[in-house]
C-alpha cells in the first residue's frame, strides 16, 4: 500500500515536519523521515525547541560544552544551540533543496517572539540569523502582524527566505503576498535572481475552529429554537478549512495577474501557502481532518510527528482543497449571522498567537537557564528564600506581571514607564558597566602595573558614599597582592578620624585617590586639599601631583583641576550611571586594581551574574528579578526594613548595600529602611517588619549565626539567603542587588536612580559654613536641657514634646525612645569618630533599643551615613525615631585655604542634617556631648538602658 504522506506530492502538495530535535538530527530519524516518507522541509518554533531542550538531557553536553568555551546568557546560548541543529538540518534537506530546484528542502527558524510588534529590531534579528546560519535552504521566520510586513518586504528585497508565520486571515493574506511581491520586484531591480528567493505564508487552521468553536457553543447555548441550533451545529468544524479554501482561491488569483508573470519570467516562484497548526485540537473530529481536507497544488502542509504518524497509517490523499468553494463560502457568510466576526476572531488569534509565542519563549529560555545554571555549578552564587504563604503568593503573582509585561526586556531597553517616566532612562549605564569594562580592561592592568612598579606603600582614597563604600567593602575584603599597596578609605570630616588616617600612612609612599563623580563635593575636594599639602611636605611640589589621581565624571571640577595640576592619572566616570550603582565602573574597579585584585577574573565572574540576570532571562529563573520582586513585594507587606546579615569575611558588603537601598528607594514618603549591623538576635526580638537577607561566605561558616538564621526562619520571619563561594565573586552580588534594587523601585513605585533629599542637607551645610565665613563662628543654638556633660537639642516641635519630661537625661531619653511605636525604627546618627571603641558603644545601645522595643535600629557615622541611608531618613516612610550624637573636637584640624576648620564642617553637617530631618516631621534629638568623648558615650549608654527599663 502506497504511503499517504509520498502520495501527496501527486497532489502537488509537499509534507514538512513541524518539529526539530538533536536526537532527530544524530539518529538518523530526519534522514528516514526523507527517505520513506517523503518529506521536504521542517519548520521550527520556541514551543518546539522547548520540548526538544528542556524535557531531556539531549542538549546537555552541547550546553556543556558551550559554556566550557565561554558563558553565554539564556538567550545567546539558545541561539547556539538552535543555529547547530539548524544548520544540520539545513545540510540534511539540501539534497531535497537541489532536486527540486530550490522550491523545497527548507528549515525554518524564527525570529525571536518578542520582536513579533518591532520592525526594525525584527529585520535586524532576521539578517543576523541568516548570516550566522549561512545556508541558502534556511527560512527565516517573521509574523504577518502589521509591523512584520515592512519587515518581510524589507528581507526578501535583500535576498533572505521568509516563512511568513502566524497568518489567520484572508485580508491580512493579500497584505503579506504584496509584501512578498514588491520585495521580490525591489530585488530583481537591484539586479537579484528572484528565482534564488523563497517564501511561504503560513495560515494557522486548527486555531480558528477552536475559537470560533468556542464562540458558536456559547451562541447554540443562548438558543431556543432548535433548527437555528442545528444550523449553528453545522457550522462547527468548518471555518478553519472553509476560511484556508478561500485563501488559496485567493492565491490563485493573485499569482496569475499580469504583475506576477512579469516576476514569473524572470523565474520568481510563488509564494506558497503553508498549512500550519494542523494538529487537531477537538479530539471529535479526525486527526487527519486538517490534512486530508486542504490538499491542493503549490501547497505545503506542515505537520507535529504525532499528525505524521496519524497520516501515514490512516490518510486519504484526495484533490480536496478546491472541493465545493461555494459551500465554504457558504460557511464563511454564516458566521455574520450567527453574530461572530471573523475579522474580530481572527485579530485576537493573532494577539493570543504573539502571546502564546512569546509565553514558549519564555518557558525556553527558563529551560536553557536551568540547564546553564547546572554547568555553571558553583562557579554561580545561589539564592534561596523562605516567604509566608501570603508573601510567596504575590512574589509569584509581582513575577508573572514582569514575565507577562517583558518587563525584564524593557528594563534592558531602558523603558522609564516601568518608573515614574522621569529621567530613569540616563541612569541605566550599569546594565553594560561589565561588559565594556572586560572590552577596555587594559586602562586597569596598566594603572596596577604602574601602581606595582612606583612601589607605593599605601593608597588612600578620599571619597564619600558611592565614590567610597565600594572600594571600602574592596579593602575591608581582599588583601592586597604581594608587592601592591594597602587601600584604605576616607569617608569622614572628624577631625579624630582624618588624624587616624594621617598617622597610618606616610605620604612620600602613598598614592591619593580623589574619587567624586560631581567633581564638586565637598568632603573630597577638602580632603584633597588637606592631603595635597601633606604631600607637598613630603616629597615637594613639583613631585606632589604624582602622587594623586582622581576619578570623576568628564568635564566635573575635579577633572579640570587634576589636569590642570598634573595629577598621576584621571580616570573618567559614567555620566549614566550613578553613585551608588558605580562600584563596578573605574570608581570602584580602579581602586580595586590598585592592590592587585585580578580585575579579569573579577569582572569575569561578574559577568556570569550579568548574563543571569540578562533579557533573555524569565523572571522565574532571573535572580535579579527574583530578588527584587521579594523586596518589592515585602516593602508593600510592611516589610519594609531589610536586615543585612553576612558572614565575617564579607561583612562590609553590608554598608554598600545600605546605601543602594536606602538612596534608591526611601523617597515619596515610601521605600526600604536597611539595617545592618545589627547583632543577630532570637526571634522575639523582632517586629513584623523585618526581611532578612544573609550573605553566607562558603568558606566562612558560623554555626551560631546558621542557628541564629534557622530560628528565625522557623518563627516565620521571611530569609533569603546567599551563598558566595568565593571572595571574587561579590562582584556577582553587586549586580544582583543593583538589578534587584532597580525591580524593586518598579514595584513600589519610586524613581530608583534620584536623591532628591541628599541636596536639601548640603544646602544648609553651605550655608552654616558661609555664616562661619562672614562671623566666624556658627550661628548660636540653645540647649533644652544640660547634664551630665551632655547637651540636647530639638527644634521647637520635639522640644515642645520632649522639655517636660528632660528633667534628666534618663527622662529625656525615656520621652524621645518612648515615641518608637509599632512599625517603627530607631537611628543612631553619630558624628564622632568612626573607631573601633565607638562602633562597639554604639552598637550596644543600638542592642539595647532593639531588645527593648523589638524595633529595628539604624546606625550611621556622620557625615558619610548623609551620603548612604540619609535620603530614606528624610525622603522615606516617616517611621524613623533619630538620635544624633555630636561632640566637641578637643583637636580640630585647619582646611587648607579656607578660614573653617574640619570640625567646622562637620558641625555645619551635623546641624544641617538634623534640621532637614526636623523640616520633615521626624522624630528627633540631638545629644552633644561636652567633654570627654568616650565617658560621654558611656553616660549616654546607661541613660538609654535606664530610659528603657
Amino acid at each position: 500500500m502506497a504511503n499517504p504522506l509520498r502520495t501527496l506530492q501527486e497532489y502537488g502538495q509537499s509534507v514538512w515536519l513541524d518539529f526539530v530535535s538533536r536526537d532527530l538530527l544524530k539518529s538518523g530519524g530526519l534522514a528516514k523521515l526523507i527517505a520513506e516518507d517523503g518529506l521536504r522541509g521542517v519548520t521550527s518554533n520556541p514551543s518546539i525547541f522547548e520540548k526538544a531542550i528542556g524535557h531531556g538531557d539531549d542538549y546537555d553536553a552541547l550546553i556543556a560544552a558551550a559554556e566550557a568555551t565561554g558563558d553565554l546568557d539564556p538567550g545567546a546560548l539558545f541561539e547556539d544551540l538552535a543555529v547547530r541543529d539548524i544548520q544540520e538540518g539545513a545540510d540534511a534537506l539540501n539534497a531535497v533543496y537541489e532536486q527540486t530546484q530550490r522550491r523545497d528542502g527548507f528549515i525554518s527558524l524564527e525570529v525571536s517572539p518578542y520582536l513579533a510588534m518591532k520592525t526594525h529590531e525584527t529585520i535586524e534579528e532576521a539578517r543576523r540569523l541568516w548570516h550566522e546560519v549561512n545556508r541558502r535552504n534556511l527560512m527565516i521566520k517573521v509574523p504577518g502582524t502589521k509591523p512584520g510586513l515592512t519587515a518581510i518586504r524589507t528581507l526578501i528585497g535583500e535576498g533572505i527566505n521568509v516563512n511568513v508565520t502566524l497568518l489567520f486571515s484572508q485580508q491580512v493574506y493579500a497584505d503579506v503576498a504584496e509584501a512578498y511581491i514588491s520585495g521580490l520586484e525591489a530585488f530583481a531591480k537591484k539586479g537579484g535572481d528572484p528565482h534564488k528567493v523563497s517564501s511561504v505564508a503560513s495560515f494557522f487552521v486548527s486555531r480558528i475552529d477552536t475559537l470560533v468553536d468556542d464562540e458558536l457553543d456559547t451562541k447554540i447555548a443562548t438558543i431556543a429554537d432548535p433548527a437555528e441550533k442545528a444550523r449553528l451545529q453545522a457550522v462547527k468544524g468548518k471555518v478553519a478549512i472553509a476560511n484556508a479554501k478561500l485563501a488559496y482561491q485567493l492565491s490563485k488569483k493573485i499569482y496569475s495577474d499580469e504583475r506576477w508573470q512579469r516576476l514569473a519570467q524572470q523565474g520568481a516562484q510563488t509564494q506558497r501557502l503553508l498549512w500550519a497548526s494542523t494538529g487537531t485540537k477537538n479530539k471529535a473530529y479526525s486527526d487527519v481532518l486538517y490534512v486530508d481536507e486542504l490538499i491542493g497544488p503549490d501547497t505545503v502542509n506542515t505537520m507535529p510527528p504525532a499528525t505524521m504518524d496519524a497520516y501515514r497509517d490512516h490518510g486519504h490523499p484526495r484533490a480536496s482543497l478546491e472541493e465545493d468553494i461555494i459551500g465554504a463560502g457558504a460557511v464563511m457568510d454564516a458566521l455574520p449571522q450567527a453574530g461572530i466576526s471573523i475579522d474580530a476572531v481572527t485579530a485576537k488569534l493573532v494577539e493570543d498567537g504573539v502571546r502564546l509565542f512569546a509565553d514558549a519563549a519564555d518557558q525556553l529560555y527558563a529551560a536553557v537557564q536551568k540547564k546553564r545554571r547546572t554547568v555553571l555549578g558553583p562557579r554561580l552564587n545561589v539564592m534561596t528564600y523562605k516567604l509566608s504563604d501570603d508573601l510567596r503568593k504575590d512574589v509569584q503573582a509581582a513575577l508573572e506581571d514582569w514575565r507577562k509585561e517583558g518587563k525584564v526586556r524593557r528594563l534592558w531597553t531602558a523603558d522609564a514607564s516601568l518608573w515614574t517616566e522621569a529621567d530613569e532612562a540616563n541612569w541605566l549605564g550599569w546594565l553594560d558597566i561589565v561588559e565594556k569594562q572586560m572590552k577596555g580592561i587594559a586602562h586597569l592592568q596598566d594603572f596596577a602595573d604602574d601602581v606595582k612598579r612606583s612601589g607605593f606603600q599605601d593608597v588612600l582614597l578620599l571619597g564619600m558614599g558611592g565614590s567610597s563604600l565600594g572600594p571600602e567593602v574592596v579593602a575591608e575584603t581582599f588583601s592586597a597582592k604581594p608587592g601592591f599597596p594597602n587601600l584604605h578609605v576616607l569617608d569622614s570630616t572628624d577631625p579624630a578620624q582624618i588624624r587616624h588616617f594621617e598617622a597610618r600612612i606616610d605620604p612620600a609612599r602613598t598614592l591619593f585617590l580623589v574619587s567624586s563623580k560631581s567633581g564638586s563635593t565637598l568632603e573630597p575636594n577638602i580632603f584633597k586639599q588637606y592631603f595635597y599639602e601633606r604631600a607637598k611636605q613630603a616629597v615637594g611640589a613639583n613631585e606632589a601631583p604624582n602622587r594623586f589621581a582622581a576619578i570623576t565624571d568628564p568635564g566635573s571640577s575635579l577633572e579640570k583641576a587634576a589636569l590642570t595640576q598634573g595629577f598621576r592619572s584621571v580616570f573618567p566616570g559614567l555620566p549614566s550611571i550613578g553613585g551608588r550603582y558605580s562600584v563596578l565602573s573605574d570608581f570602584g574597579m580602579v581602586p580595586a586594581a590598585a592592590i592587585g585584585i585580578d580585575i579579569r577574573a573579577f569582572l569575569g565572574s561578574t559577568a556570569e551574574m550579568v548574563r543571569s540576570c540578562a533579557a533573555s532571562a524569565p523572571p522565574l529563573e532571573n535572580p535579579g528579578i527574583i530578588l527584587g520582586a521579594i523586596l518589592g513585594t515585602c516593602q508593600r507587606h510592611g516589610r519594609d526594613k531589610v536586615t543585612i546579615l553576612a558572614s565575617q569575611g564579607i561583612a562590609d558588603f553590608g554598608a554598600w548595600l545600605e546605601q543602594l537601598l536606602a538612596e534608591s528607594t526611601g523617597k515619596l514618603g515610601k521605600g526600604i529602611v536597611p539595617v545592618d549591623g545589627e547583632p543577630l538576635g532570637a526571634p522575639a526580638v523582632y517586629g513584623n517588619d523585618r526581611l532578612f537577607a544573609y550573605l553566607r561566605l562558603a568558606a566562612d561558616r558560623h554555626e551560631e549565626q546558621e542557628r541564629g538564621v534557622a530560628a528565625l526562619e522557623a518563627a516565620g520571619h521571611p530569609v533569603v539567603r546567599i551563598t558566595v563561594h568565593d571572595r571574587m565573586q561579590l562582584g556577582q552580588e553587586f549586580f544582583r542587588w543593583e538589578m534587584a534594587t532597580a525591580v524593586a523601585g518598579s514595584i513600589i513605585g519610586i524613581n530608583p536612580f534620584d536623591q532628591p533629599d541628599v541636596e536639601t542637607a548640603k544646602i544648609k551645610t553651605r550655608e552654616l559654613t558661609e555664616a562661619f565665613e562672614k562671623a566666624g563662628a556658627l550661628p548660636e543654638e540653645r540647649a533644652f536641657f544640660e547634664g551630665e556633660g551632655i547637651k540636647l537639642f530639638a527644634d521647637p516641635r520635639n522640644e515642645a514634646t520632649l522639655k517636660p519630661q528632660a528633667t534628666s537625661l534618663t527622662g529625656a531619653l525615656k520621652a524621645h525612645l518612648g515615641r518608637i511605636g509599632q512599625g517603627d525604627y530607631a537611628a543612631l546618627l553619630a558624628y564622632i569618630e568612626r573607631s573601633k571603641a565607638h562602633i562597639d558603644i554604639v552598637q550596644r545601645i543600638r542592642r539595647t533599643i532593639r531588645d527593648r522595643t523589638q524595633a529595628a535600629t539604624c546606625v550611621g557615622f556622620g557625615p558619610r551615613f548623609q551620603h548612604s541611608t540619609g535620603q530614606a531618613y528624610k525622603g522615606g516612610p516617616n517611621s524613623g525615631v533619630f538620635l544624633q550624637i555630636t561632640c566637641d573636637d578637643p583637636e580640630d584640624l585647619p582646611v587648607p585655604g579656607q578660614s573653617y576648620t574640619f570640625g567646622i564642617v562637620k558641625a555645619a553637617q551635623a546641624r544641617g542634617d538634623f534640621d532637614v530631618v526636623a523640616e520633615r516631621g521626624r522624630r528627633a534629638l540631638r545629644a552633644h556631648i561636652t567633654g570627654d568623648l568616650d565617658k560621654g558615650l558611656e553616660t549616654l549608654s546607661r541613660a538609654v538602658e535606664q530610659a528603657l527599663q
